[in-house]
């Protein structure tokens, strides 16, 4: 691959407003760093994150937001007095996150890990912003509730997790009879050929060690046990409107190729690029426009080949247990993505062993069941049910280790 940037035209159009929920995050940061590259072209109104001040006020003071908000109450007056005299607002709370979402914003990236990005998610959906989704929980845990909101309200959904924003840059949904189905690709993670047995011994450290991707700790664990490929299988089907027979997952080593759709006369349609999730944001940032991006130029010469493989499903039981959820329906997703959560907190905190986390999901799903909810306070409360229920069962594997 090659480093290259191409000069972009001079852009005299009109502002967009931006607020970015998770602004400290992976995705946060990278997005922020693509908004200070054209000023021309964004203003941000908010930002919000959950506890790391320093950062979060090191971004205010460069892209001077009108609010900046803080989850994490501990945090609130550090920030305060970070940002004194600059007449940026702080705000702090859970509810704060909320009000940066509400704030009149035309684009909004949803970049708050897990659950706990559904709330603010939610709400700047429900106002008809254009939301960039890199919260793929938000629809793991409510997609039909989330789905009705942006359809009732006129928002705009763009995927950025780079499988769905790859599917939604080759797909035509006006055609959906003539797709015969799409293949979201995974890089298989940094155990894709270590046996299960060696598996058991898997450390937080080597876990998080992604071999293409830089991320923050509970993707890269979700990758390791391809957890975030049944999380974006369930959120495919949300985004795409298409049954679970007819998403197949592909292990791809160079993340090369991001997903691909199938039609019904033999094409198969697939975007490309660097394993870089700026080009997935930028895709977003600019939508329906490009704007450019510095990420490395892929140059296929260099690779030289890309090889696909099928997942195992005996290394890899989140596949099947993904799967699953989704065919029982109701509240299965938000239990499988509440246990998981539960259960990737753990391994990292060294409670519990690698193998563990899919264990517990599987067994959280078995003794948790439900409708679907039909609404917030629903989805929250199965949310927790599960939580309490995955965190019961995190003693069962210690004394079984």
């Amino acid at each position: 691959m090659v480093a290259s940037v191409t000069a972009e035209a001079e852009y005299n159009g009109p502002r967009r407003s931006v607020t970015i929920l998770g602004s400290t995050g992976s995705i946060g940061c990278s997005t922020v760093d693509l908004v200070s590259r054209h000023p021309e072209r964004f203003r941000v109104e908010a930002l919000a994150a959950y506890s790391n001040v320093e950062l979060l006020a090191r971004q205010a003071l460069a892209l001077r937001p009108r609010l900046v908000a803080v989850a994490d109450p501990r945090a609130g007056t550090v920030l305060k007095e970070a940002l004194s005299g600059t007449g940026i607002v702080v705000a702090v709370g859970a509810e704060a996150v909320v009000e940066a979402a509400l704030r009149p914003a035309e684009w909004v990236m949803a970049a708050i890990v897990g659950a706990a990005g559904l709330r603010p998610t939610l709400a700047a959906v429900g106002r008809g912003a254009i939301v960039a989704l890199a919260n793929k929980e938000s629809l793991v845990c409510a997609g039909d509730l989330v789905m009705a909101s942006v359809r009732n309200n006129g928002a705009t959904l763009l995927p950025v997790d780079s499988e769905h924003s790859a599917i939604f840059q080759v797909f035509d949904p006006a055609k959906l009879d003539q797709v015969e189905k799409i293949v979201l690709t995974a890089s298989g993670g940094p155990f894709r050929t270590r046996d299960r047995q060696a598996m058991a011994s898997v450390t937080p450290a080597e876990a998080v060690a992604h071999p293409n991707w830089s991320m923050g700790a509970k993707i890269s664990v979700d990758s390791a046990t391809m957890m975030n490929k049944g999380l974006e299988l369930i959120e495919a089907h949300h985004l795409f409107r298409l049954p679970e027979e007819r998403i197949e997952i592909l292990v791809h080593p160079q993340s090369v190729i991001h997903s691909m759709v199938a039609y019904s006369d033999g094409s198969v349609l697939a975007q490309m690029g660097s394993p870089d999730m700026r080009t997935p944001i930028a895709f977003a940032l600019g939508w329906p426009e490009r704007i450019v991006a510095p990420v490395l130029r892929l140059d296929l010469a260099a690779i030289g080949s890309l090889t696909f493989e099928r997942p195992d499903p005996v290394r890899f039981p989140s596949l099947r247990l993904a799967r699953q959820a989704l065919r029982n329906g109701g509240a299965a997703p938000a239990v499988f993505n509440a246990a998981n959560e539960v259960a990737v907190q753990k391994f990292l905190s060294g409670a519990i062993g690698f193998l563990d986390i899919a264990e517990i999901v599987e067994r959280t799903l078995g003794l948790v069941s439900g409708g679907a909810p039909a609404n917030l306070e629903e989805v929250l409360e199965m949310d927790a049910l599960a939580r309490r229920v995955a965190d019961s069962l995190v003693g069962t594997a210690i004394a079984a280790r």
